[in-house]
């Protein structure tokens, strides 16, 4: 499959710099970047720009934008103005927190909010350590030729400074939690410092970055309840890996042709034209997974049709989706943040219905007392 697929390319590049790559004047725009000539415009328009006349936009871009113009840089590193990758990272923590809520109780919202502010700086600061990993591949590349560091708005001094500021942040959100959780999270560090290093040398860095995503799925749990159930958080952070693997070949569709140039792997290169059958695949994992987690823990009703509606929207993105298309791939990329959502409502009305249900057996129960 690989042997193909770089055959393409080779061909692709002994007939010239491809057009993709080529600027309005014809100059190939990956060497422009390297010689340091102006950036064209990114394919996709940033979020929140809208067409003229708009009135004020509350867009995550917009308040970027409107910040002090010292602080933008530092904002874009986190990825403030897309945070979208904030919401993958804190879904699978939303999962965890409301299973492992009582049954006919919301989520605890305390918990919610702590781990809601832990995602905002432990994805600031993967990303920052992502970017000085990958400031050299970045300005080769069209899509993150105008990220801070490799555009040069922030140093390497700089970005060290304000990596190490999200962390201590994050470790003061972290001691909130008991002994065993601040253990479980001190271990992730690992898997995001080590994970932007993964695309140097396998094909695989998409189940890296599973693997780093959804930790949350056992933290979140363990915060609630004091350590991890293996029949709970075992599926559940199967299934939000095979999730990751899902979006994120997508999302690396964006990138194929820089990455085969500059020499970076992923999914989306070893997959090539079998993508969809591989996105399947992941998508019933993930859906397995996530049924075994339900009859495990005694889920209802509303739970499992919350899966059936997942099920049709993951069938849906991967039946539309367009790999050769940067633009359809980010759109589906980032409708995922509506899979995990879904999945949470589910979570949360289903262990509502755990209570009625629970009434019921008791009304009944005492009415067999009494006759």
């Amino acid at each position: 499959m690989l042997s193909v697929c770089g055959a393409r390319l080779a061909r692709a590049l002994r007939a010239g710099t491809p057009w993709w790559l080529r600027g309005s004047r014809g100059h190939s725009l990956a060497l422009a970047r390297t010689a340091g000539a102006p950036r064209t415009r990114d394919w996709r328009r940033s979020a929140g720009q809208g067409p003229r006349g708009r009135g004020l936009s509350l867009s995550a871009a917009e308040v970027v934008n409107a910040a002090p113009r010292p602080l933008q840089p530092y904002l874009r590193l986190m990825r403030l103005d897309k945070p979208i990758g904030t919401w993958l990272l804190y879904l699978p923590c939303t999962w965890s927190i409301g299973l492992a809520a009582e049954p006919g109780c919301f989520p605890d919202w305390y918990m919610l909010s702590l781990f809601g502010t832990g995602a905002v700086l432990m994805r600031g600061a993967g990303c920052t350590i992502n970017d000085m990993w990958d400031r050299d591949y970045d300005k080769k590349v069209i899509r993150t030729a105008n990220r801070p560091i490799a555009a040069g708005d922030i140093s390497t001094f700089q970005s060290f400074v304000f990596l190490g500021g999200q962390l201590t942040l994050a470790l003061g959100v972290l001691l909130c939690l008991n002994y065993y959780s601040i253990a479980l999270g001190a271990a992730s560090l690992l898997l995001v410092i080590t994970y932007p290093l993964m695309k140097r040398i396998t094909y695989w860095p998409q189940l890296a970055l599973g693997l780093t995503f959804n930790w949350g799925a056992l933290l979140g749990w363990s915060a609630i309840k004091g350590s991890c159930d293996p029949s709970v958080c075992l599926p559940l952070y199967f299934s939000g890996i095979m999730w990751t693997l899902m979006y994120d070949t997508i999302y690396a569709h964006q990138d194929k042709r820089d990455d085969a140039l500059i020499g970076v792997k992923s999914t989306a290169l070893l997959f090539c034209d079998n993508t969809k059958q591989w996105l399947s695949g992941f998508s019933v994992a993930m859906l397995g997974a996530l049924s075994l987690v339900g009859v495990n823990i005694g889920q209802t009703a509303p739970y499992y049709a919350a899966l059936a509606a997942v099920g049709a929207h993951l069938a849906h993105q991967i039946y539309s989706l367009d790999i050769h298309r940067p633009e359809d791939c980010w759109d589906k990329f980032a409708s995922n943040r509506t899979v995990g959502l879904i999945v949470f409502l589910g979570i949360v009305l289903g262990n509502l219905c755990k209570e009625k249900k629970t009434d019921e057996t008791n009304k009944n129960k005492d009415s067999m007392i009494e006759n």
